[in-house]
């Protein structure tokens, strides 16, 4: 069965999209099978691993709604990936969804359908707290926060984590919170340091390690389509590539998880 993991915070530019291409597409790399979800209206993920929205005749939204299979909506990536797309469309799922019972658990429902095909499956949750992101937490086994490393990034954490309680009281008992990814990290400041030392104390979460680093190529790879693994080496590939490998520890063999904390 696949290990399932949502990656949500419902504040924008904290690169989730970018996480979880990039986690993915090194998952891929080390021949593990690999499911990506893209349950954000703007469809960000989807144009990042180059397939134009406007141009999908079945997506995430169909699935949903019960109108499509979830196995006629996947499409292939040049990363190795497997993706469920979005489009626009899915903005008025979520209106719909409203309107039927059990609505949190229509993901959960349609990913049954191929949890025997993947070893993981990541879910790019979109910046908001509303029914997609608790379809992708109530489908999820665990779930990571990528905070970015700047003054008051935490607003709207504990908001989050709230919700994250929530759900594990009511749709999903199983749901384990991973802890935060730290993203557009800069090392030459103490600054970045300092606010991850606040998130940590605030609320007692496990920051993984490898922090993320700033870099340009992530916008230059997501204007080509790509992902950063993609090319030549640098250090922001690097740094998801120990990520991920991190988790694949984790998941696979039981090995603790490399926080920042351990690795000082």
């Amino acid at each position: 069965m696949s290990k399932i993991l949502a990656v949500a915070n419902q504040k924008g530019g904290v690169a989730k999209t970018t996480t979880v291409a990039s986690i993915g597409a090194a998952l891929a790399a080390m021949d593990l099978s690999v499911l990506v979800v893209d349950l954000d209206p703007q469809g960000c993920l989807t144009f990042s691993l180059g397939h134009d929205p406007d141009h999908l005749e079945v997506s995430v939204h169909e699935v949903l709604l019960g109108e499509s299979d979830i196995v006629d909506a996947l499409v292939s990536t040049d990363d190795g990936m497997t993706l469920l797309p979005a489009t626009i469309d899915l903005a008025g799922a979520e209106a719909l969804l409203l309107m039927r019972p059990g609505r949190e658990y229509a993901l959960k429902r349609a990913l049954a359908q191929v949890t025997q095909d993947y070893d993981v499956i990541l879910l790019d949750c979109p910046p908001s707290l509303g029914v997609l992101t608790l379809n992708g937490l109530t489908a999820a086994d665990e779930v990571a926060v990528p905070l970015q490393c700047e003054t008051l990034a935490h607003r709207g954490v504990g908001q989050l984590l709230r919700t994250v309680t929530e759900v594990q009281q009511i749709t999903n008992p199983a749901l384990t919170l991973l802890g935060v990814i730290p993203t557009l990290y800069d090392s030459r400041t103490t600054h970045s340091r300092d606010v991850l030392a606040d998130v940590s104390d605030r609320y007692e979460m496990p920051v993984l390690s490898p922090p993320i680093p700033r870099t340009v190529r992530f916008a230059e790879a997501s204007a080509s389509g790509a992902t950063v693994m993609t090319g030549r080496k640098n250090k922001g590939s690097q740094a998801y590539r120990e990520l991920a490998d991190n988790l694949w520890q984790h998941w696979d063999g039981g090995k603790a998880l490399a926080t920042l904390e351990t690795a000082v």
